[in-house]
């Protein structure tokens, strides 16, 4: 069961030992958040997705992954100017597909817009707006529902326009839905976090309610993926569902659980059961697919004789 490699671009450009994805035979671009690179300090404290996510071929990811990212940011042309140039730029290659982690910081953020902001800007509803909707709906702003997921939207088709400008044109994307995570006062460390618990603090969300809460954003954001994915027209785009494979937190949990090593990121054991998801994806989509990235690089620099897969 071959796990997928992971190289940075820099390894790409290193002159002495340029990474060896001819090796490999499938390709892949990854981009995304922390659930992609990094979700604690310090950085042994866990891991993140790709570990374990194997490929029923031997596979490889060139990872754009960085902590804090969100989808709008993946996107712009100003602000991710190396991944942007593997994806279509000057250095641009023919990739198996993208592998995204994309939309869970936008929706954290979204949440942290507090209650002195118009309904609009809101996820989340004040007192006097909580409706009798059940479960954790109530306390959802929807017109704030309407002005995020219209965002998302948006930024999502903007990556897929930047996909569609070069080479990789029409490429596999493949994204997942983010597992249900509980507020609590459990941070990253070194002062980062929590998120979610002091946005329930702002609203006055009562604290027997707050998982639901966390059950209902994410259960929408799931929907909103599926929604991406289905409306892409040339049906490129595929979603890993994982939520309910991990056991969630309790609310009074300060510290590290079996499956949640903070709030919002899960330990290496929650990492490992959710990437096991990936695998009856990854293979339905690439499963008889042989890549010719290799044949579209850029010549390599001069350099020391390139290892064997073995050497990687």
């Amino acid at each position: 069961m071959p796990v997928i490699t992971l190289f940075t671009p820099a390894d790409l450009d290193n002159e002495a030992k340029p990474a060896d994805i001819a090796a490999f035979d499938l390709q892949f671009l990854a981009q995304g958040d922390s659930w992609f690179s990094l979700g604690a300090l310090p950085p042994m404290a866990t891991s993140n997705l790709f570990d374990g996510m194997s490929t029923a071929i031997a596979a490889c990811a060139v990872n754009c992954a960085k902590p804090g990212a969100e989808l709008r940011v993946m996107a712009s042309t100003t602000t991710n100017t190396v991944f942007l140039q593997l994806l279509n730029g000057r250095k641009a290659r023919r990739w198996a597909g993208l592998l995204l982690s994309a939309g869970g910081n936008d929706l954290i953020a979204a949440a942290q817009c507090g209650p002195a902001n118009d309904a609009s800007l809101r996820l989340l509803a004040k007192a006097d707006e909580w409706t009798n909707a059940p479960g954790g709906e109530r306390y959802l702003s929807n017109a704030g529902w309407v002005t995020f997921s219209t965002h998302l939207e948006a930024v999502f088709r903007q990556l897929i326009a930047a996909r569609d400008a070069g080479i990789n044109r029409g490429m596999p994307v493949v994204l997942h839905t983010y597992d249900i995570t509980v507020p609590r006062p459990a941070g990253a460390g070194l002062g980062t976090g929590p998120w979610l618990q002091p946005a329930m603090d702002a609203f006055g969300i009562p604290m027997d309610d707050r998982a639901s809460v966390a059950r209902a954003l994410l259960a929408r954001l799931s929907v909103l993926l599926d929604h991406l994915a289905a409306t892409t027209p040339d049906g490129s785009v595929h979603v890993v569902h994982t939520q309910g494979l991990l056991m969630p937190a309790e609310p009074t949990d300060r510290g590290p659980t079996s499956d949640w090593e903070n709030e919002i990121h899960p330990s290496a054991t929650g990492y490992r059961k959710l990437s096991t998801a990936w695998r009856p994806v990854l293979d339905a989509v690439f499963g008889d697919t042989v890549t010719v990235a290799a044949a579209d690089a850029p010549a390599p620099a001069p350099g020391p004789a390139r290892p064997t897969p073995g050497d990687l």
